[in-house]
């Protein structure tokens, strides 16, 4: 007998579901191109903050590559000696002078100095001062008055407006001559030499030689009356210790800090700690704080409009998966998984995220060049910082879907059909 049994039919295979990264990134794109407009709102905020991000790294790099420059030519070639005294003599508030008589002399010879002078105020309180010894009291001014030598009026880097700068000749001998600052000839009235004018302090008159333009150092000078040294010690006495002197040197590039050294040992064999000599500061160090405090200022900005952008991208796509329901259900009931719907919003506000990145690294690029062309400046740009740029915004992007990517993996897709 022969019992007649079906064949037992194998299983069916289910082929699991496979979502191929050209298939997450082709329907990424295709959810982009979607809704061109909302595209193109949602990147804004990422333009923005790594345009902002790229700008602000070159703008201050070449800013302070400018200040570095302007620092060198000046500051980097002055140093300053004071008069620093006698601890005995500043408490008791009694008068001062411990530089030479030839000190311009003295410092003037050391290898590396260009001008070398001295100056302090030659009044504790700014006196009243006219233009004419018959002035009444209100047409008189108040301004400080400094004692200086020639070596000092060429060291603070004058420029000129009229006339000329007193010298040796005038302080050797004592002479009344003085010279404004513009502000200073003014408020004066004093407009030009034609005229021989004179300034009068406490009735005492100076014959005014020289107008300064311009001090490229100490620029308190403008709104100051300059007369010799050797002139104000002999009507006035020497500085008080509440203002005492000091002496202004100009080296050329690279000596300051030896002269620092040598200038208070030139001028005081005898006891060189009556006088301190100030070196100008590190002008590496001066960039690096410039570039410092400029960086951590704006990069908090542009860190702000990053997360502005980034809040952007989370929102519109959160609303984009609730507009999307149907689409997710009819995606989940062919197959797809969660992880498959996850990956597909979070790829569109990866990529989004991306582009912008790359559309603010542009835009940074260019501001920096442009600005560095409009001040005639050599634009830096360090491509450790540049480069990098776009992949901010990819990470602002795919920071900004994890969210929504969750959100939307989680929907049932019987729910979401019935919707």
């Amino acid at each position: 007998m022969f019992s007649l049994r079906r064949a037992a039919r194998p299983a069916p295979v289910v082929e699991p579901s496979r979502f191929q990264p050209r298939d997450l990134f082709s329907e990424a794109l295709a959810g982009i191109l979607q809704r061109p407009v909302r595209t193109v709102f949602t990147m804004l905020g990422t333009v923005l903050g790594v345009g902002a991000f790229t700008a602000i790294l070159g703008l201050t790099a070449t800013i302070s590559g400018q200040i570095s420059t302007d620092f060198t030519v000046l500051s980097a070639t002055q140093v300053t000696v004071k008069d620093v005294g006698d601890a005995q003599q500043a408490a008791t508030g009694q008068t001062l002078y411990d530089f030479p008589a030839n000190a311009d002399q003295v410092v003037g010879g050391l290898n590396g100095v260009v001008h070398a002078g001295v100056r302090w105020p030659v009044f504790r309180s700014a006196p009243e001062l006219s233009a004419r010894p018959d002035a009444p009291a209100d047409q008189q001014v108040q301004l400080n008055v400094y004692a200086a030598s020639p070596g000092y009026l060429q060291a603070v880097d004058p420029t000129l407006r009229a006339g000329v700068l007193y010298n040796g000749f005038h302080d050797a001998r004592r002479m009344r001559v003085a010279v404004l600052g513009k502000a200073a000839a003014a408020q004066l009235g004093i407009t030009g030499l034609g005229a021989q004018p004179a300034v009068f302090v406490d009735g005492v008159a100076y014959t005014v030689v020289g107008i300064l333009g311009d001090s490229g150092r100490e620029p308190d000078n403008l709104l100051g009356v300059l007369i010799p040294d050797r002139t104000a010690l002999e009507l006035y006495g020497p500085p008080h210790s509440d203002s005492p002197a000091s002496m202004l040197i100009e080296t050329r590039l690279g000596a300051a800090q030896l002269i620092a050294r040598q200038a208070p040992v030139a001028l005081r064999p005898d006891d060189a700690a009556l006088l301190q000599a100030v070196p100008p500061p590190d002008p590496h160090a001066l960039r690096d704080t410039v570039a410092g405090n400029l960086n951590s200022l704006f990069l908090l900005l542009a860190g702000l409009t990053l997360a502005i952008g980034a809040v952007g991208i989370a929102n519109t796509t959160l609303v984009a998966v609730m507009e999307r329901v149907g689409e997710i259900g009819l995606r989940r009931s062919v197959g797809a998984r969660p992880r498959h719907i996850a990956g597909q919003f979070l790829a569109e506000t990866t990529v989004l995220g991306t582009i912008g990145g790359l559309i603010g690294t542009a835009l940074g690029v260019a501001a920096v060049l442009g600005v560095a062309l409009f001040h005639h400046w050599t634009a830096v740009l360090d491509p450790a910082a540049t480069l990098p740029a776009p992949l901010i915004g990819t990470l602002c992007g795919f920071a900004a879907g994890a969210y929504p990517a969750v959100r939307a993996a989680r929907i049932e897709p019987l729910e979401a059909l019935r919707r």
